[in-house]
């Protein structure tokens, strides 16, 4: 992806999809599979793709150091602007920098952290193999990694649910798709990336769905109103037990990996 392509959808990206039930429950099934497996704060986390840092200033409110790495500047200049939402202590354990993840140790000057995460990246990637080397190489010994992608084993339930027949069958054998954000995208395996993880020196340690039921509830036209809090907490609380758990896992729409780098 490059950066001028992020700009024109930085506000729909960053204000709208987080906005909505599926971006509400995201972060919170994300953050509570993260605190499962972090070390604890102030360990230091780097976020690799992290956009405006939905994903990780919820990480800096309870006292991890965060730095966000983002090939897009004005996904940057959003989170510049979403850190007015923080109180001084925690915009002090956020740092912004820009790059490529593909160049990320260079651009962290060899500096290794306790976790690095990447999420949402992969699937906009031809080729993931050379950013999850720099995920690993950027990780300490003993350290986290944490990757989420689009889940290749269940291309075939969205088509199905929006009635696009033909087009479920094609995806059965296929792990590419337009986006919800009108941008094509690509799925992996949960194998695949263990093996990616593996050749960087992390053993995977445990693999969890997220979005088994709120996105298909979307799809299939009767979604959870991002308004009304009890459902989207109800919701949240029953996608957190089904990411955890077969078979619901194996169907949602994206998967949460995580690993930790041999000491």
């Amino acid at each position: 992806m490059d950066e001028d392509t992020w700009a024109a959808l930085t506000e729909e990206f960053a204000d709208g999809a987080y906005a909505s039930t599926k971006g509400r429950v995201r972060t919170y099934v994300l953050h509570h599979q993260l605190l499962e497996h972090l070390p604890q704060p102030p360990a230091t986390v780097l976020d690799v793709g992290g956009g405006a840092g939905h994903q990780s200033f919820p990480l800096a409110r309870v006292g991890y150091d965060v730095t966000v790495l983002d090939s897009s500047a004005a996904m940057l200049d959003k989170a510049q602007q979403r850190l007015g939402r923080l109180d001084d202590a925690e915009r002090s354990r956020v740092t912004l920098l820009h790059g490529e993840g593909e160049h990320a140790e260079q651009l962290l000057s060899g500096r290794r952290f306790d976790a690095v995460l990447c999420h949402g990246v992969l699937g906009y990637l031809a080729h993931p193999e050379p950013v999850v080397e720099q995920l690993c190489r950027c990780t300490a010994p003993g350290g986290l990694v944490s990757v989420m992608t689009g889940n290749a084993a269940a291309m075939a339930v969205r088509p199905a649910l929006e009635r696009r027949w033909q087009d479920a069958l094609a995806a059965f054998d296929s792990r590419e798709e337009t986006g919800v954000l009108g941008l094509a995208t690509r799925a992996d395996t949960v194998d695949e990336i263990s093996a990616m993880l593996r050749a960087g020196d992390v053993r995977p340690v445990r693999w969890y769905g997220v979005w088994t039921f709120v996105d298909w509830l979307d799809l299939g036209g009767t979604p959870v109103d991002p308004d009304d809090a009890e459902q989207v907490a109800a919701a949240a609380a029953v996608e957190l037990e089904a990411g955890r758990r077969d078979p619901y896992r194996q169907l949602s729409r994206i998967v949460h990996l995580v690993g930790h780098r041999g000491t």
